[in-house]
């Protein structure tokens, strides 16, 4: 019989936590790795040579070419030698690190600072006195950087989703109008893989991306359905009743209807939300640890029934699915004690 995803999920979690007692196997590159590494040893070896050849003088060109080919030279040494620190520190530091999100973050700073120190190191290659042209590469991108101000903000609001983490690549969250799974923060814009959307009704991805700038993080609310300390929503499921029902009958039924089908994980999901609650000002820290039924009175004269559950943000659509058949075949067995509105289907 095939596990659910939470169980998996659990043995996950559970073979984390034995690598993080046990310790990790050392992280190893892998045959493609050596052979870059490879690669680049043997390009520093000749652009070592071929400066060294220079030095001599062996070659019959002006004094003027033999400096510019130095510099290109030390140029290119510092080139390889700044994607051979980098390519170690993917390897050996980022590859190993567990969550997805993180190993994303950090591969995107990385290569942000290797370009940074590329421009430089080209800068300081073409122009003799590089202290003059860093300066004058400054004023132009202030220049620049006033003109295309929207750029500009959204690369600040990017630096700000990484300090701040309002969200991060994996997580599910609204801004705006617009609802999806992040699938990719860059410098300048963030892409959503919608769900739901004007065309479907439920949580389904609707099949379009969704791109905004950065920017729009410092000045709109976030909606994150992810959050890593607690990656899950209360939901219900809700019928219009009769007021001649029996409420304490349809009190039973939902609820048991429900505990079945959650099982227990919704106690320990609930155990950690009062420990989340706990830690802060608020209040309410009456939470039940099992789903709740609760009756309001509807604008239409009949009674709200509401179970409340607690599940995971993706399953929400497919986990309503499955309890409203459910719910409704059990209420639906007992029509002298569950009245619905006249011409409901039953």
């Amino acid at each position: 019989m095939p596990e659910s995803a939470e169980e998996l999920a659990k043995q996950q979690d559970v073979q984390e936590a034995l690598e993080q007692t046990t310790g990790k196997p050392p992280p190893k590159a892998e045959a493609r790795d050596k052979f870059w590494f490879a690669t680049h040893l043997l390009l520093l070896f000749g652009c070592g040579v071929f400066n060294y050849l220079l030095g001599l003088g062996l070659f019959p060109l002006a004094e003027a070419t033999i400096h510019l080919l130095q510099r290109l030279t030390r140029g290119a040494v510092l080139v390889i030698i700044l994607l051979g620190v980098a390519k170690c520190v993917d390897v050996y530091v980022v590859a190993p690190i567990c969550d997805t999100a993180t190993r994303f973050t950090l591969r995107r700073i990385a290569r942000l600072i290797v370009g940074l120190l590329l421009a430089l190191i080209t800068v300081s290659v073409l122009f003799v006195n590089w202290h003059t042209a860093l300066i004058s590469v400054g004023v132009v991108s202030l220049v620049v950087g006033l003109a295309v101000q929207t750029p500009m903000t959204s690369f600040i609001g990017w630096i700000y989703i990484l300090v701040r983490r309002p969200y991060r690549v994996g997580d599910r969250i609204k801004i705006d109008d617009a609802t999806g799974d992040v699938i990719d923060v860059g410098y300048i814009d963030t892409t959503l893989w919608e769900f739901g959307g004007q065309y479907l009704s439920t949580d389904h991805p609707s099949g379009r991306i969704i791109k905004f700038p950065n920017s729009k993080v410092l000045d709109t609310m976030i909606y994150n359905y992810s959050w890593p300390l607690f990656p899950y929503i209360w939901n219900e499921v809700k019928f219009q009743i009769a007021y001649q029902s029996d409420l304490e009958f349809v009190t039973t039924t939902m609820q048991r209807i429900v505990e079945e089908d959650l099982g227990k994980a919704m106690v320990e999901r609930v155990a950690t939300y009062r420990v989340l609650l706990a830690k802060t000002p608020v209040d309410e820290l009456e939470v039940r640890a099992h789903p709740r039924v609760l009756f309001r009175v509807n604008e239409f004269g009949w009674i709200d029934a509401i179970v409340r559950y607690l599940v995971p943000p993706r399953e929400a659509g497919s986990v309503k699915t499955r309890l409203i058949p459910k719910l409704l075949a059990a209420l639906n067995a007992a029509p002298d004690k569950v009245m619905f509105p006249a011409g409901a289907a039953r």
